[in-house]
């Protein structure tokens, strides 16, 4: 159901070539150059030792991305890894743009769609954190239209085509909204309701954030605030709140206590790209044509800025958010969150029916990302502990506290019947994990 999250790789096989011609092509690659280099000011500089990862697991990263390209599961990656701060390798494999033979570089904007929803997190415990919101707060407070919702007591309609309803047992709050318990779903979801949802979409609606969040919060919820963990458009209200705390649309406040702070220079909202050819190409793999280009949808109103999707960010930037996550809310000198608030983000409120459709083991939930509880019962060679998140085009990064390893692994790839669904990018993480 979710294209967002992670994949098992037990369940994604390289079938495209013999077992064989992989080791031989891999065999061949393995005279490349030496990755590119990342530039930017490590986590805490106190630590002149980092630890690093083996030569064999970069070179695993490497060659791996590199045959993944090669037999077409995705047009191009790009990876980093970070350890104690440090940035340890880096690695770019394909095309940004296969027809224009544009390679992926280090600086390739890509489209990282649902990793947007740690920075929502964020940006709502900068204001907690000033006094300015409060995690109890009724979202009704600040956004009228929440004060009517009701509660389907089925997902089916009535032979009149309505749906059953009850009022809420209580109101919405910031808390449900940042835990995904809120009863807010979105287009995802097989049922009467979903449809419901569906037809309403907030992402195809129009209009400026705060329109179509009132429009959203007109549709029954799918269970009562508090009760069950969903997927849905919780990070949008979100964003929504934060606009009419601050009274500043909601990129401004992205950029003046987020982006320019960390010196995320490329880090913003698709519609506000200065030149969106530079951008990578997204892809599908189609079986008989390989990867077929999707073509950039229209560019989105300026004043859709929504919190749970839309960015677009480099590698080097999200790893500067990364590790000042990893760093306890501070990077480069500049103290973001406390570090109460990074532990607050990173913890599992919510320890069961996270992402249960995907085979992901005992997950839990923080504010806005993944929380490993039983590294034991996960496809990944992870730590309990470990926090993570990912994005509709192949996207994902986490920050591994135990271990010190924070990786980004980055490709654009449009979910389709015939795709190999990201396993790529979660193996290569696998694979420096591998080679502490």
């Amino acid at each position: 159901m979710l294209a967002y999250a992670h994949r098992s790789p037990r369940s994604n096989r390289l079938a495209p070539l013999p077992r064989a011609a992989l080791l031989l092509i891999s065999m061949m690659l393995a005279a490349c150059s030496e990755s590119p280099a990342l530039d930017i000011p490590v986590a805490d500089p106190s630590i002149e030792n980092p630890r690093g990862i083996s030569s064999l697991s970069k070179w695993a990263i490497d060659r791996f991305l590199d045959v993944n390209t090669l037999i077409g599961s995705n047009s191009g990656y790009i990876a980093v890894f970070a350890r104690d701060g440090h940035v340890v390798h880096t690695s770019t494999s394909g095309y940004a743009d296969i027809e224009a033979e544009r390679p992926m570089q280090l600086d390739t904007q890509i489209r990282i769609a649902s990793m947007t929803k740690p920075v929502t997190a964020v940006a709502a415990l900068i204001l907690i954190e000033e006094g300015r919101l409060d995690l109890d707060d009724p979202v009704e407070n600040y956004i009228p239209a929440a004060r009517d919702m009701r509660v389907a007591t089925s997902h089916s309609f009535n032979e009149d085509g309505s749906l059953p309803t009850v009022p809420l047992n209580r109101p919405i709050t910031i808390r449900d909204l940042l835990t995904f318990t809120s009863g807010i779903g979105n287009i995802t979801y097989p049922s009467d309701l979903g449809k419901l949802w569906a037809k309403h979409d907030i992402y195809s609606d129009t209009g400026p954030l705060g329109e179509r969040v009132d429009r959203a919060l007109t549709l029954p919820l799918f269970s009562q605030p508090g009760e069950v963990w969903r997927y849905g458009w919780n990070t949008d209200v979100v964003a929504r709140v934060i606009e009419v705390i601050t009274q500043e649309p909601y990129h401004q406040f992205l950029q003046h206590r987020i982006f320019s702070p960390l010196g995320m220079s490329s880090t913003g909202f698709r519609s506000r790209v200065k030149d969106p050819s530079k951008l990578a190409t997204v892809y599908m793999k189609q079986k008989g044509t390989g990867l077929v280009p999707i073509p950039l949808p229209p560019r989105e109103p300026v004043d859709w800025t929504p919190g749970g999707g839309g960015l677009v960010s480099t590698a080097g930037d999200y790893m500067r958010f990364a590790l000042m996550l990893a760093n306890s809310g501070t990077y480069d000198g500049v103290q973001v969150l406390t570090e109460e608030s990074v532990k607050l983000m990173t913890q599992a409120h919510v320890t069961s029916g996270v992402l249960p459709e995907e085979d992901l083991g005992d997950l839990g939930w923080g504010f806005g990302i993944a929380v490993v509880i039983d590294a034991d019962t996960t496809p990944m060679p992870d730590r309990n502990g470990d926090f993570w998140w990912a994005g509709y085009y192949s996207t994902t990064f986490f920050v591994s506290p135990e271990t010190g390893l924070a990786g980004i692994v980055l490709a654009q790839d449009e979910p389709g019947p015939d795709g190999d669904r990201a396993h790529a990018v979660h193996i290569a993480s696998a694979f420096a994990f591998m080679g502490l």
